[in-house]
């Protein structure tokens, strides 16, 4: 599988040191337990792969069609009802269409989990998606720098999206303290958020990205921004001729609710308790080493069938990282593995329900907004 090559040549040089202080500590393991345990892992990913075949294509083929006609329904809904009941369903239709063709069709595909089919529409490097993020961008800013370098505090810039504290070797400032805030309008744009995020805006601000490296990168975004723009709220409200005001206030509410489901999926996926972040690591990082950091830097959320579906089986966060391109619908049997060679070395397997993982979130960002207790004692004996 092409992109796994990929992935394996992009593991850091060096180790992550785990600076994690929560509850949660995995048993430190010598190095030949290290490489065993890697080892069981890459049988797991083994196994399923040479597994692979007519059912995992039939399987994102379904998911594209469902997400097709639930778009198709729903905007027809939009356009031709002139009811409140079919404005709620008309939002909701296309509200999972888009949050389908986001997360269980076009993230795993991106990610190159159906690259082995050599079918042109599947192949990770060239799909792209309904959302404002250029998909270049994504493939830069999630698939190598996240997956590559995750959970280390300065390296992976998804720790906290570069404005929210949500582990304390990251260093406070007064921004913090309006993170719940911050949060919560991330939540509600997200899509933008993550559209902005390879851009390096900060950068720029900070006078260590020339204006010219900012307008180059920003091009991508902008093409594809500009397109997302017209089609949700200018062409399609335009068909809807005297419907027009009830289409792009659909489309907007389809669009939020998207961004608030992915947002939540996605942090309690990486920020609840018993997640770990690491030091920027010094010697060499082995296979063994780069699965540890991915388990420990990583949490899953707990769900019936069709909530995995509709999370993209990112509710299966710890085994994403573990096996980033094998297709995510294989997640749920790998975990019962996953789980039995974590026991068996002691280590941590960081699981929870949806509604205890998004609570257990938000308390980080609410006590992580607050300056450290030696920082305000150092401004109290001032």
């Amino acid at each position: 599988m092409n992109s796994m090559n990929e992935t394996t040549a992009m593991i850091p040089t060096k180790p992550a040191v785990a600076t994690k202080t929560e509850a949660h500590v995995p048993r430190r393991l010598s190095r030949d337990e290290i490489e065993a345990f890697g080892a069981e892992l890459d049988a797991v990913r083994a196994t399923v792969v040479a597994d692979l075949g007519d059912m995992d294509l039939a399987h994102i083929r379904r998911m594209q069609k469902i997400a097709r006609r639930l778009e198709a329904t729903g905007r027809a809904l939009l356009h031709v009802g002139v009811d409140p009941v079919s404005f709620v369903c008309g939002v909701g239709a296309l509200s999972v269409a888009k949050i389908l063709n986001n997360m269980e069709v076009g993230h795993n595909i991106m990610h190159g989990q159906y690259d082995w089919t050599g079918e042109p529409d599947l192949a990770g490097n060239r799909f792209d998606w309904d959302n404002v993020c250029a998909a270049v961008d994504w493939r830069h800013s999630h698939n190598y720098e996240h997956h590559t370098y995750t959970n280390i505090v300065g390296k992976d810039r998804d720790v906290g999206y570069g404005f929210l504290r949500i582990a304390p070797e990251q260093p406070w400032n007064p921004t913090h303290l309006v993170q719940p805030v911050s949060a919560l309008w991330l939540a509600l744009t997200f899509q933008w958020g993550v559209a902005l995020h390879d851009l390096r805006i900060e950068e720029t601000l900070q006078g260590t990205q020339p204006l010219g490296t900012l307008a180059t990168r920003a091009k991508p975004f902008l093409r594809k921004a500009a397109g997302r723009v017209a089609k949700d709220y200018l062409l399609f409200p335009a068909l809807a001729l005297w419907n027009a005001p009830r289409v792009f206030a659909g489309n907007l509410l389809a669009n939020v609710a998207r961004n608030l489901w992915t947002f939540a999926v996605i942090f309690c996926g990486h920020f609840p308790e018993g997640v770990q972040t690491f030091q920027v690591p010094e010697g060499p990082e082995t296979r063994g080493d780069w699965y540890l950091r991915q388990l420990n830097g990583s949490a899953n959320i707990e769900g019936g069938k069709l909530f995995h579906v509709m999370t993209g089986h990112l509710s299966h966060q710890i085994e994403h990282h573990l096996f980033p391109d094998v297709p995510a619908a294989r997640y749920p049997e790998m975990a019962t593995h996953v789980q039995a060679i974590c026991s068996k070395y002691g280590q941590v397997y960081t699981t929870g329900t949806f509604g205890a993982q998004l609570a257990s979130v938000a308390r980080k960002i609410l006590r992580y907004a607050l300056p450290p207790a030696a920082q305000l004692e150092a401004v109290a004996s001032a």
